[in-house]
């Protein structure tokens, strides 16, 4: 594990994708066949076969299990997903299904899903929206609506609360915005001099200027800002948020935040808070494991070695079991020792 720590700790992420051609776990299959895959998927759902369902499209990308269920509907005449459904329960049925969705329909689902119903799952909207790039939340906003036929925009609006849903929809509005960051001294020291002001003491605090700042800036401006900040205001940008917010605003800032210095760490403590929750809560799961297994599921694999002494690999194999482990295990990948 110490080689994979230091290789992808000492070197930019571009270089380090070069190297690795992708920091997801999940590659092309290179033997494809898309037509064969099909054929196999037909043969497994009849004899109820779910090992080789979960190797064979746990073992495609997405691109290739598009083609694949392309196929399949011109062989069977029949749509691959409900046929999975009647097949697969709990669990691994649940990982089948994400992976049969587009990312971007994995990710309108994942929103719809924290906000119909009673209550609404901060958790859930925070981490989507913190952790996609304004192109990606283009591309969610515009398939929730396909989906749903209903606005992403709107269901925010009428789900969250203030302050929490200005950060959200900050968030989702950044798409439209032309502001660009920068890494200009008087820039970074304006920036972190608007954060300071904000949380006087014995004043009330604003959210504007943090929502303002943290949706409008790039990664890399902001973390110079947040170095300003500290030398600024005496301590850290987190610990700042902890004690001036409170309540939703407080959640989602503080996710942004941590979102902004290091989302792979975020997302491993998603994952570990996740598996020790009583029952090992399989939402969260997905939502890493899923959308991040073709992204950078191996940078998280390194950032959970690290906040825990162990890999993510033999935590899954502990935590969860049957079929449901096995899915999870190949998108994971492999043990770091």
């Amino acid at each position: 594990m110490d080689y994979l720590l230091e290789a992808l700790e000492t070197m930019p992420v571009t270089e380090a994708a070069m190297c690795w051609g992708t920091l997801g776990t999940v590659r092309p299959f290179v033997n494809f066949r898309p037509e064969r895959d099909a054929r196999a998927l037909a043969a497994a759902m009849t004899n109820k076969d779910v090992n080789t369902l979960v190797r064979i499209l746990t073992n495609r990308t997405n691109a290739q299990r598009q083609q694949v269920a392309q196929v399949y509907r011109s062989l069977t005449n029949q749509e691959l997903v409900p046929g999975l459904k009647k097949v697969l329960s709990g669990g691994v049925q649940a990982v089948l299904l994400g992976l049969m969705m587009t990312p971007p329909v994995f990710d309108a689902h994942q929103l719809r899903n924290a906000m119909e119903g009673l209550g609404t799952d901060e958790q859930t909207l925070a981490e989507i929206l913190c952790t996609r790039s304004p192109e990606q939340l283009q591309l969610i906003t515009a398939t929730y609506r396909e989906e749903f036929q209903r606005s992403l925009e709107e269901d925010v609006r009428s789900e969250t609360s203030q302050g929490f849903r200005d950060l959200l929809l900050a968030l989702l509005q950044k798409q439209r915005e032309n502001i660009a960051g920068g890494i200009e001294y008087p820039l970074i020291q304006r920036d972190a001099k608007a954060l300071v002001e904000s949380v006087k003491p014995k004043s009330k605090p604003s959210p504007e200027p943090w929502i303002r700042t943290l949706t409008h800036r790039d990664a890399d401006h902001l973390n110079r800002v947040f170095d300003c900040f500290q030398s600024l205001a005496g301590r850290s940008v987190e610990e700042t948020v902890q004690a001036a917010f409170s309540g939703d605003l407080r959640l989602g800032l503080l996710i942004l935040v941590r979102s902004i210095r290091n989302t792979p760490e975020l997302l491993a403590d998603t994952v570990h808070r996740a598996l020790k929750g009583v029952g090992q809560q399989s939402g969260p799961l997905l939502r890493v494991l899923v959308p991040r297994s073709e992204e950078d599921l191996l940078s998280v694999r390194v950032q959970f070695h690290r906040q825990h002494g162990r890999s993510l690999y033999s935590t899954l194999q502990e935590a969860v079991k049957g079929e449901y482990q096995h899915a999870l295990l190949a998108l994971c990948g492999a043990e770091d020792i």
